[in-house]
């Protein structure tokens, strides 16, 4: 019996807890008689999904195209770019003084602020909001990995040093992989920002994507698509989450292993 609840608990939980939250959600609508305007059944907001005659109206393949290329190049730029960016800094102390104001300064600057230049620059399209999504979520990389970099024992630096290791076997052979952990967990926090970041540019900048999506369906108060709209969101934030936890167990698997041990 023990075995089976054990299975249970591991493989099948979440997925009850989805469906136990969706069906609460049901009956709580139902019950109180909510308006749908105000908020939809869950069998509304997935008609609009699901039935050919109503998704139709709202080509959903289109505009969770559109924001998945958003997300994924918005992301695949602040990784790129948030690592070189810390390397830079932990390379050097006088690019660390250099830069670390700059990189504070832009972090400071509301995003939505920048979004008229950005229309201006470049027009509506896809990569203003890829620099939306750049911008919100790049910092926490260059934090994290920068953290990382310099997180080494100092006993250990002594020591390769006294072996004379050049300054770049340093960083290959000890600060980077140490740095590891540091980069994942800047890159698990900067996929919710990039998703958060193309949204927001598609509220401003574009006239396709799931953020234009919920804001053209505001104006015709068609609440059920905006509903549907945010529970793909969150699925293809939770997609990106899931895709770099699972790297992270394939380029770390001493963690797995040390938390069994504990």
């Amino acid at each position: 019996m023990k075995k089976i609840s054990g299975f249970i608990k591991t493989h099948y939980h979440k997925p009850l807890l989805v469906v136990a939250f969706f069906t609460l959600w049901q009956l709580l609508v139902m019950l109180f008689n909510v308006k749908e305007y105000i908020i939809p059944s869950p069998i509304s907001v997935f008609a609009r999904l699901l039935v050919p005659e109503m998704a139709s109206n709202y080509h959903w393949l289109k505009h969770i195209r559109t924001t998945l290329v958003e997300i994924f190049f918005g992301f695949a730029v602040t990784a790129f770019v948030g690592i070189f960016l810390a390397l830079v800094i932990s390379w050097s102390n006088l690019l660390r003084q250099i830069l670390t104001p700059l990189l504070t300064f832009f972090n400071s600057i509301p995003k939505i602020a920048m979004a008229p230049l950005f229309i201006l620059w470049f027009g509506y399209g896809i990569i203003p909001n890829i620099l939306i999504a750049f911008l919100i979520a790049f910092f926490p990389v260059v934090i994290n990995t920068a953290t990382g970099l310099n997180a080494v024992e100092e006993d250990l630096l002594d020591l390769v040093r006294y072996l004379h290791a050049r300054k770049w076997q340093v960083f290959m052979k000890i600060r980077f992989p140490n740095s590891l952990p540091y980069i994942f967990s800047g890159l698990k926090i900067s996929s919710t920002l990039c998703v958060v970041g193309a949204i927001v540019g598609e509220f401003i900048a574009s006239n396709q994507g799931l953020g234009f999506l919920l804001k053209d369906s505001q104006a015709a108060i068609d609440t059920p698509p905006m509903f549907a709209g945010l529970i793909l969101i969150s699925l293809l934030g939770m997609g990106l989450f899931g895709i770099l936890a699972t790297c992270e167990r394939i380029f770390m698997p001493w963690q797995k292993m040390e938390q069994k041990s504990g």
